[in-house]
């Protein structure tokens, strides 16, 4: 039975938690928090809830720490710093920062014979081991990404941080023409603005200036000035009746050729209701892999390129070789 803590408790948290009752070879040991513990009621019962400083004794009995708390900000300090004394994973997601994180947590892990599987996700994480692997079957191609229809949370962050606002949802909505061009083997070279639409659902404050915080949402560099972006005035009351949910999901699309002729379309596609309930199983998968490695012996940083998709099955290789190959 593989042990596993949870560091931090927001929606991803509970996500990891839900995704460890659907496997029968897991157990939640316990939840981490670094909040007052009594603030917390988690959805498993008998599984405690503790403060941090428990996990910094280094002998919490857990064979994996799943760590879904902090922003991405917090986790490359928290992912080495715990990789000095457990097995861990995480769903770091900042694409450029990915080769520093990983050394850091390669040092630290490798420092204590430990193992650190970092990004495990679905973008980076699936999505990522699928550009892999088009990449490798079709080296004369191109791959194309698309997210969405669904929630972003940090644009929706950034917004929330505008003067007068009090709440936001923002949809990353793939370009459907675009999507068909590549889906039709065309290879288009496709600008940012040409790819997706940002849509914003706004609550704002009584007597707060609309056209300014609609000007500051469309303006904002980074996150929406380089798309058409539409931004809806909502109340309280139908943000909650209709925007309450966590969806998103997109596609990698890889388009190649293996000779002048012909053409091949390989396409990966996610649609998923909750965006952390899925993120959660994706980290449990890759956790029973941290597992497995390092009872073999292994030690320092993986991403999910060095995962192999037995290490995250808990079906046995009989059984994958007989049924699924």
């Amino acid at each position: 039975m593989i042990k596993i803590g949870i560091l931090g408790y927001g929606n991803l948290g509970k996500g990891v938690e839900a995704a460890v009752k659907k496997n029968s070879d897991m157990t939640l040991t316990a939840v981490y928090t670094r909040r007052d513990p009594a603030s917390l009621t988690i959805q498993t019962e008998n599984v405690p809830v503790k403060s941090t400083a428990d996990l910094d004794t280094g002998k919490e009995d857990i064979d994996v720490l799943v760590i879904c708390g902090g922003s991405a900000t917090d986790l490359p300090e928290m992912t080495p710093r715990y990789a000095t004394m457990y097995n861990v994973i995480d769903s770091f997601d900042t694409h450029a920062k990915v080769p520093v994180h990983f050394a850091n947590v390669d040092k630290a892990a490798k420092s204590a014979n430990k193992i650190g599987i970092i990004s495990c996700g679905w973008d980076p994480g699936m999505f990522s081991i699928n550009r892999v692997y088009a990449s490798a079957v079709l080296p004369d191609g191109e791959a194309y990404t698309f997210w969405g229809k669904g929630v972003s949370q940090g644009h929706s962050d950034a917004v929330r941080r505008i003067e007068g606002v009090i709440d936001c949802r923002q949809y990353t909505i793939p370009v459907p023409a675009a999507l068909e061009r590549v889906r039709n083997g065309e290879n288009p070279e496709l600008t940012t603005r040409e790819k997706h639409t940002r849509e914003c659902f706004v609550v704002a404050e009584e007597g707060a200036d609309l056209a300014r915080i609609e000007n500051e949402i469309k303006t904002m560099p980074n996150y929406f000035s380089d798309y058409d972006t539409t931004v809806h005035f909502i109340d309280a009351e139908e943000m909650k009746l209709s925007h309450s949910g966590l969806p998103h999901g997109g596609s990698v699309l890889y388009a190649g050729t293996t000779s002048a002729d012909t053409r091949h379309v390989i396409e990966y596609r996610l649609t998923l209701d909750s965006n952390p309930e899925f993120t959660g199983s994706v980290l449990i998968a890759f956790a029973r892999a941290a597992a497995r490695l390092n009872a073999e012996g292994g030690s320092g940083a993986k991403t999910v390129f060095d995962i192999a998709p037995a290490y995250l099955s808990q079906t046995s290789g009989e059984e994958l070789r007989a049924h699924l190959l």
